[in-house]
């Protein structure tokens, strides 16, 4: 039994908990069981209520009662696979204090050094872990996107979103950017956007509003270009074939969108306090290459490559 610790929320974003979706699907396939350990959210909830997902509502400020060994007893979890980010020391430890296996996936938390197992593909300085896999192999992508995966030639639509929350409202600030410089787009917005007011007051007729969709990857499908945050979501894009702009709405968020242009497949904008509005000049833009270069920087075993991993610890 896999215990999968995440986080999510309007400050935190939702991409660790859509990344967890994909690794759910995949441990199912393989024949594993698992149960999510979440914070409150509701929205998040409601989506793991939906997909029928067995969880367990987690105080990750609670570092004293050991809720972690409870729950490593009632359901015989022996695999304990963090992707939260942040983990403490202490979770760490009471984790590792029941002998049980304990998997991280770029968590920059005091915690990841006692990972036996640290997998850091969008993770690049004070890796921690015993044993620790660095680079794009290990990088967990939406499977659906071989199924969506084409050369794009030119640049007729442009899709915007910055995740499930956009803490920031930097939405509203890229639709201000576009329309200064005569060009509409798609706007996709998560379940904890908290920005509609400001949004709906910016966007014109050359703006059309999404409240999310069923499924990003075949969404990206219907278009040439996507502006997007720093996380997982430009990566999945470009490996599609779908070239981007990045922004970058935390910190942490800024290496990312670096190392994805490196491909040569996304041009980043830089931090959202302070962005380079000469990156919106998308008649510059060389969409065919972009694309080609895109899709030629990813495959989608990631997740497969974790997974042996895991295997040959279990089985050593």
């Amino acid at each position: 039994m896999f215990a999968l610790c995440i986080e999510s929320s309007h400050k935190r974003g939702m991409g660790h908990f859509f990344r967890a979706l994909n690794i759910l699907d995949y441990l199912r396939h393989e024949g594993e069981s698992a149960i999510v350990c979440i914070n409150e959210d509701e929205k998040s909830l409601r989506l793991l209520d939906e997909r029928n997902v067995v969880y367990e509502i987690v105080d990750y400020g609670d570092v004293s009662s050991n809720w972690e060994k409870r729950l490593i007893h009632k359901y015989h979890i022996n695999v304990w696979f963090l992707d939260k980010f942040e983990t403490g020391t202490e979770l760490a430890v009471h984790v590792k204090n029941e002998g049980i296996l304990l998997v991280a996936v770029d968590d920059s938390g005091q915690g990841a050094e006692l990972a036996d197992l640290h997998f850091c593909s969008m993770l690049f300085h004070e890796l921690r872990g015993k044993k620790i896999y660095a680079g794009k192999d290990y990088m967990i992508l939406n499977p659906e996107i071989a199924k969506y995966r084409r050369q794009r030639t030119e640049l007729k639509k442009i899709l915007i979103t910055l995740g499930g929350s956009d803490t920031y409202g930097v939405t509203v600030k890229i639709v201000q950017i576009l329309k200064s410089k005569g060009y509409g787009a798609d706007i996709i917005i998560g379940p904890n956007f908290r920005h509609i007011e400001q949004l709906e007051k910016a966007i014109d007729g050359s703006f059309t509003v999404y409240k999310t969709v069923p499924s990003l990857v075949s969404k990206f499908n219907e278009y040439d270009l996507a502006i997007t945050g720093g996380g997982v979501t430009g990566f999945e894009a470009n490996a599609s074939g779908l070239p981007c702009l990045i922004i970058a709405s935390e910190l942490h968020e800024i290496d990312n969108g670096r190392y994805l242009a490196s491909f040569g497949g996304a041009r980043f904008a830089g931090y959202y306090k302070n962005m380079k509005e000469s990156v919106f000049d998308l008649e510059e833009i060389d969409i065919s290459s972009m694309s080609i270069n895109g899709m030629n920087a990813f495959q989608l075993n990631g997740l497969e490559n974790i997974y042996h991993e895991i295997r040959l610890y279990r089985e050593a």
